[in-house]
């Protein structure tokens, strides 16, 4: 994409169409579900913005600085998920700060692509929803870096397994591995290595409804 506009335009173009529509465009097959495909419908529209990061630690559009997140919504447009950041560093994290780090270089500028989540909504025929981009304001960006500072310094001291989903208030940390035997090195409580699961930052679902809200001014109803 040459710019923002046009990406935000090539975005908005897909609410409406449904994953077979756009999958047929682009030569791509659609799964029967996702049990064994997750992922899928995120690659589905990285391929038809033309995403160019890959599996790389960058944002999905690096020239633009923009990163793309896939938002499954259900029948009332609330979250049925929560969103995946990025992986988290578990070692060689001196130095490593809110300013220089993946979390914040992420969601500095995400384009966000709602999807119909409804599971009894065969996948073929889900459809996309209305793009919209979002910059975190000062408050949300605060709410983050809190989130982000506890979970890291848990890390640096060694307490990375103490670390549940249930804590921080918009972002939580949590195993991401395809398996249990998927290991990585850490932090042990001696400042020791030790192997434990990889794991990664997500946005929790309280938080991104908060960000749908503030986006189309939308509230629940009494």
């Amino acid at each position: 994409m040459t710019d923002l506009r046009t990406l935000f335009y090539a975005a908005s173009d897909l609410a409406g169409r449904s994953f077979a529509d756009i999958a047929q465009q682009h030569g791509l097959h659609v799964p029967a579900d996702l049990r064994r495909h997750k992922g899928w419908v995120g690659q589905l529209l990285e391929t038809a913005l033309g995403a160019t990061a890959g599996s790389q630690a960058l944002q999905d559009f690096p020239e633009l600085g923009v990163e793309l997140k896939t938002i499954p919504l259900d029948a009332r447009g609330k979250p049925l998920e929560t969103t995946f950041v990025c992986t988290t560093p578990l070692i060689d994290i001196a130095g490593l700060t809110w300013e220089n780090s993946s979390v914040r270089n992420k969601l500095q500028c995400v384009l966000w692509v709602p999807i119909d989540g409804r599971r009894d909504v065969p996948l073929a025929e889900r459809t996309v929803g209305t793009a919209f981009l979002w910059q975190p304001n000062n408050d949300e960006e605060r709410l983050l870096r809190n989130d982000w500072q506890e979970h890291m310094d848990k890390i640096a001291l060694g307490e990375v397994e103490q670390i549940t989903a249930h804590q921080g208030e918009v972002m939580q940390l949590r195993p991401k591995a395809a398996n249990s035997r998927v290991l990585t090195e850490a932090i042990g409580p001696n400042g020791e290595r030790i192997e434990t699961l990889p794991r990664g930052f997500y946005l929790k679902t309280s938080f991104t409804w908060h960000i749908i809200q503030r986006t189309f001014a939308c509230y629940d109803s009494p």
